[in-house]
């Protein structure tokens, strides 16, 4: 969709994985975290600064925009498919 995202990852959940998945997504300069523990500091501040900037706002946009895989349910249709079929 190429929308700005400020993920909320929880640290409850199997190794930590949604942190890890958000961690690559602001890497990439695609989107935020917040970690559970700061929301109450820091989250309203940085929802208004995401809020208030159409440049962050776009950039965020076109960077998760272009880790995009649209394809990707067919793709792993497709080798589900070799597998079974041999």
């Amino acid at each position: 969709m190429g929308k700005p995202v400020i993920f909320i990852p929880s640290p409850n959940v199997a190794e930590d994985h949604q942190t890890k998945n958000a961690q690559n997504l602001v890497a990439a300069n695609a989107a935020i975290m917040v970690a559970e523990n700061e929301l109450d500091a820091g989250f309203e501040d940085i929802f208004i600064e995401v809020f208030r900037s159409k440049e962050k706002q776009d950039k965020m946009g076109t960077n998760i925009k272009k880790l995009a895989l649209p394809n990707a349910t067919k793709h792993i249709a497709d080798e589900i498919e070799k597998l079974l079929l041999g």
